[in-house]
C-alpha cells in the first residue's frame, strides 16, 4: 500500500494556495455523560489506526458485516485502482435484513415512515425480508441477470429501499436517479448505465401537489434502447400512460411474487451500485461502488460517527435516497447496524394536511420538529441549507416542539458556517447535541472528515478532523504538504469505501481524480488547516475567487456575511471587474425580523470588514427572497453569477423553484446603481 508522507521545507509550507481569513476560536467539548456512555471515547483510537491502516478496517469489516466467506486478503493496491477484501463473499441484503431476523429481532422497526400528506407505514426488518424477497424474485421473473443495471426513478417511499435491497439480493446493480432530474437527464444515465429495467412511481407529493415521475420517464424512454420493463408504484393516483408487455404495476408484481429468495454470496469487489454526478462536462460521471469495502466504511462510520445505539435510538437523515447520503446514511449504514430509520416523504415547509389552511404562505414550518417529537427521534442529519432555512424562519418553530429526545446533530452537503452551526446546538440541540459536521463525496461512498462524538472538542464550522484509518493530507500548487493555511484537500492512501472507477470510462476516472497531483486522489475541494490543526473545508476550487492576486473562498466571505444578525443565509459569486480581476457580490437573505433598506446592505457589507478584512469585502451586497437551490439543496452559484454579469442563464431544470432567479435578476437590477 502505498502511503506518501512528504515532508515540506518551511518555504513551501509558507505557499498556502488559499488565502485564510476567518477565525473561529469557540470549542465545544462533549459532556462528561456523554463521553462516559458514548461508542468510542478513547482519543488512542488515531494512533492506532495511523500505524496499521489495513488492520484496522480489517477488525471493522469482520466486526461490522457477517461474511459468508472469509476474505483472504484486506487490500490489493495498484494505483489508482484498488480491492478490498479479496477472497471474501457476502450478500448486502444479508447482512441488512435476514441476520437481523434471525437474531430475533424480527419484529424490530426498520423504518418508520411518513409521506407529506401526513399517511404513515411501519415496516418491521421481517416485514422488509418479505417485501425484499418478493421484489428480488420480480425481478428476476422479469429477466434480470447478475450484473444488469436497474435504474430506479422514485420518491421518498418505502419501495425505494426495497426495491435497492432486492438488487442486492440477486447481484444486480442499481443506479439511483433523483425524482427531480429532468426527461433528458434520465436519457444520460440510462443509456451510459445500460439499465434494462426502470422502477418509478406515477408521481411523489412535493410540497402538497404530486409531482410527476412515470410521465418523465415515458419521455425518455424513447431514446433508451436498453430499457425492457418499467415497474410502477401507484403513490398518488394520478392518470398515467400504462403500456402492455412493457409496463407492469409494483403490487400486482409483489403480490403474486415468491416470498423466498435466497442471498445470492457475491464476492466483496462485486459492483454494488452506480451513481451519477454531475461533473463539469456535459456528461455525467457514473460513480461505482463495490461491495465489502463500501459497506463496511458505510456501517462502521454510520455506528461510529452517531454513536448509534441500535437499541433504543431513532435515526433520521433528512436526506433523499437519491444522493449518496441516502444510499450510505438512510438504507446501506442503518439498516447493516440494525437501526430504526425515519424517512419522509415532503419538504420541511410543508405540514399534515390536518394542519394546512386555504393559504400555503400561512401554513406552519415546523414539519421537521414536529417528527422528531413524535418518533422521539435521537440523531438528525441534514443539510446547511436546511439549517439555515430554518435560521430565516425563526427558533419560534422548533420552540413549539419538544426536542429533548436528540442525541447527536449531522451536518452534510457543503461546510457549514459557524453562525448555523451555533443556531442548530441552541436551538435544536439545546446546547447539549454534539455536532457532527461530515465531509464526504458521492466518489468517497460514508464519511472521511468529521468528529467523533465522544472523542472531538468541536470548533463551530470545523469537519475537525479524519476519521480513524483515512489519510487526509493538503498540499499547495506543487503538491508540498501543509501544515497550517489553505490549500488543496487531497486523501493520501486507500480507503475501504472509495470509488472503484468511473462506470465504463478508466481513462476519466484516472484524468479527473488522480492526475493534478500523482499518487494522490483530488476530487476538487479546498480547505485550511488553523494553528490547532483543525480542518476547515472551503467549498469547490472552482468556487475560490481571485481578488487582486488574492485567492479567497467564497466559503469564508459567505461565513462573514452570515455572522451579521440580518442575515439568515448568503451566497458568494465572484463577478468580472476591470481593475481587480474580481470582484465579491454577496447575496444574503435576511432572517424574518429585519426588513431590507440601503443602509442595512451597506451594515452587512462593512461588517464583512471586522470578521475578514476590507480585501473581502464585497463590491455589492444584493438581498433577495430566495436562491436558486436545487431540490437537494445546493445552491447554484453559476446562476448568480450569470444574473450579476448579465449573461443568459443556463439549464435551470433542476432548480426546485425556477421562478427565484427572476426575482433575483431583478433585485440586482435595482441594487445596481449602489455598486461601489
Amino acid at each position: 500500500m502505498s502511503d506518501q508522507t512528504n515532508t515540506p521545507d518551511s518555504s513551501a509550507a509558507e505557499a498556502a494556495t488559499i488565502e485564510d481569513y476567518f477565525h473561529e476560536n469557540r470549542t465545544f467539548a462533549p459532556s462528561e455523560a456523554f463521553v462516559a456512555a458514548a461508542n468510542l471515547s478513547d482519543p488512542t483510537i488515531y494512533a492506532t489506526a495511523a500505524q496499521d491502516p489495513e488492520a484496522f478496517w480489517a477488525a471493522q469489516a469482520r466486526d461490522s458485516l457477517t461474511w459468508f466467506q472469509e476474505f483472504h486478503t484486506t487490500l490489493e493496491w495498484d494505483l489508482p485502482n484498488a480491492k478490498w477484501f479479496l477472497g471474501g463473499k457476502l450478500n448486502v441484503s444479508y447482512n441488512c435484513l435476514d441476520r437481523h431476523v434471525e437474531a430475533g429481532l424480527g419484529q424490530k422497526v426498520a423504518l418508520h415512515w411518513e409521506g407529506e400528506p401526513g399517511d404513515t407505514r411501519t415496516l418491521t426488518y421481517s416485514d422488509l425480508l418479505d417485501q425484499v424477497q418478493r421484489f428480488a424474485n420480480v425481478l428476476l421473473g422479469l429477466g434480470v441477470q447478475r450484473d444488469d443495471r436497474i435504474c430506479l426513478y422514485m420518491p421518498m417511499i418505502p419501495e425505494a429501499v426495497i426495491a435497492m435491497l432486492a438488487c442486492t439480493r440477486i447481484g444486480a446493480i442499481h443506479t439511483l436517479v433523483f425524482g427531480g432530474f429532468s426527461p433528458d437527464s434520465l436519457v444520460d444515465r440510462i443509456n451510459d448505465a445500460g439499465a434494462v429495467v426502470a422502477i418509478t412511481a406515477d408521481a411523489g407529493y412535493r410540497r402538497g401537489q404530486p409531482s410527476p415521475l412515470k410521465a418523465n420517464l415515458d419521455l425518455a424512454l424513447p431514446a433508451c434502447p436498453s430499457l425492457r420493463s418499467v415497474v410502477v408504484v401507484d403513490r398518488c393516483g394520478t392518470d398515467i400512460e400504462m403500456t402492455s408487455g412493457r409496463d407492469h404495476w409494483w403490487d400486482e408484481l409483489v403480490s403474486e411474487a415468491n416470498p423466498i429468495c435466497p442471498p445470492a454470496h457475491l464476492d466483496s469487489e462485486q459492483v454494488l451500485y452506480i451513481l451519477y454526478t454531475s461533473g463539469t462536462t456535459a456528461k455525467p460521471k457514473g460513480i461505482v461502488h463495490t461491495t465489502g469495502g463500501y459497506l463496511t466504511q458505510a456501517a462502521w462510520t454510520h455506528r461510529q460517527v452517531f454513536d448509534l445505539k441500535a437499541e433504543s435510538d431513532v435515526y433520521w437523515c433528512a436526506a433523499d435516497v437519491g444522493w449518496v447520503t441516502g444510499h450510505s446514511y438512510i438504507v446501506y449504514g442503518p439498516l447493516a447496524n440494525g437501526a430504526t430509520t425515519v424517512m419522509y416523504e415532503g419538504t420541511p415547509d410543508t405540514p399534515r394536511e390536518s394542519e394546512r389552511g386555504d393559504d400555503p404562505t400561512l401554513w406552519p414550518k415546523d414539519r421537521f420538529w414536529d417528527i422528531i417529537e413524535r418518533y422521539k427521534v435521537t440523531q438528525l442529519y441534514t443539510a446547511p441549507t436546511a439549517i439555515r432555512t430554518f435560521m430565516k424562519w425563526g427558533e419560534q418553530e422548533p420552540a413549539r416542539h419538544d426536542l429533548s429526545s436528540l442525541r447527536v446533530l449531522g451536518s452534510v452537503g457543503e461546510p457549514i458556517n459557524p453562525e448555523a452551526w451555533m443556531w442548530y446546538h441552541q436551538h435544536i440541540g439545546s446546547e447539549r447535541c454534539p455536532i457532527v459536521d461530515t465531509w464526504w463525496q458521492t466518489e468517497t461512498g460514508a464519511h472521511m472528515i468529521t468528529p467523533l462524538p465522544g472523542i472531538t472538542a468541536t470548533k463551530p464550522g470545523s469537519a475537525c478532523a479524519a476519521l480513524p484509518g483515512i489519510g487526509v493530507e493538503l498540499v499547495d500548487d506543487a503538491g508540498e504538504v501543509l501544515t497550517v493555511g489553505g490549500g488543496y484537500l487531497t486523501i493520501s492512501q486507500p480507503w475501504p469505501a472509495m470509488l472503484r472507477g468511473i462506470w465504463n470510462a478508466p481513462e476519466r476516472y484516472e484524468e479527473t481524480y488522480w492526475s493534478r497531483f500523482p499518487g494522490r486522489y483530488f476530487a476538487g475541494d479546498g480547505a485550511k488547516i488553523d494553528e490547532d490543526g483543525y480542518l476547515w473545508l472551503l467549498g469547490r476550487v472552482d468556487d475560490v475567487m481571485n481578488i487582486s492576486g488574492h485567492r479567497i473562498s467564497t466559503t469564508e466571505v459567505e461565513s462573514a456575511l452570515v455572522d451579521h444578525p440580518a442575515v439568515a443565509e448568503a451566497a458568494v459569486v465572484g463577478a468580472s471587474d476591470p481593475t481587480t480581476g474580481q470582484a465579491i457580490v454577496g447575496y444574503v437573505i435576511l432572517r424574518g425580523s429585519f426588513d431590507s433598506s440601503d443602509e442595512l446592505r451597506e451594515q452587512i457589507r462593512r461588517h464583512v470588514d471586522t470578521k475578514l478584512g476590507a480585501i473581502a469585502r464585497p463590491r455589492a451586497v444584493i438581498i433577495v427572497p430566495d436562491l436558486p437551490k436545487t431540490r437537494s439543496g445546493k445552491i447554484m452559484r453559476r446562476l448568480l453569477r450569470d444574473v450579476v454579469e448579465g449573461r443568459a442563464l443556463g439549464d435551470t431544470t433542476t432548480l426546485a423553484d425556477a421562478s427565484v432567479v427572476e426575482a433575483i435578476r431583478e433585485r440586482a437590477q435595482a441594487d445596481s446603481s449602489d455598486e461601489d
